[in-house]
């Protein structure tokens, strides 16, 4: 069993109400737009970390993290990408790939926008856990936990940071 804290667009930011859940995560993953590797320096002191670059990231950023990340966690088949779309509007670059080869879990971040939906076609849950920065236009800043059991996804959480003024 593993738990996982989900979070994307930090865009440089971390603070002490994002290390608190870090802390009692297993692991973090990072849905990319990191925006300064004392980010996830920070987070890796503290916890395992799998990522992603996003398109605001460096070259120092890049070289640590890939493009796309597909790794297992427990008997679940993980795809993390940046910009990857939705279902029925997948991102091109990744499009027939993800068709041809669906993961169980597919994340991405980008747009800054939390969302959690089920794609019923390719039988895989999608998830972006919106934007726990403070740079850009949502109103809230969120992340995502839950916990990867065996093949199991469960016990899905949103995390609400405070709001933007």
């Amino acid at each position: 069993m593993q738990k996982i804290l989900l979070l994307s667009d930090t865009h440089s930011f971390i603070n002490n109400q994002i290390l608190k859940y870090v802390k009692q995560a297993d692991e973090v993953w990072h849905a990319g737009d990191i925006g300064d590797q004392k980010v996830t320096d920070t987070i890796k002191k503290l916890k395992p970390l799998k990522g992603v670059f996003g398109n605001i990231d460096d070259d120092v950023i890049r070289a640590e993290f890939p493009e796309n990340n597909r790794f297992m966690c427990e008997n679940v088949d993980v795809w993390i990408t940046h910009i990857g779309g939705y279902p029925n509007r997948y991102d091109r670059r990744i499009r027939k790939a993800i068709q041809n080869n669906p993961p169980k879990l597919f994340i991405s971040g980008h747009s800054h926008i939390l969302k959690v939906i089920w794609d019923k076609k390719l039988n895989l849950l999608h998830m972006n856990p919106g934007a726990a920065g403070k740079y850009g236009f949502h109103k809230v800043r969120t992340m995502l936990r839950f916990v990867i059991d065996g093949e199991n996804i469960k016990d899905l959480e949103i995390i609400e940071l405070e709001k933007r003024a």
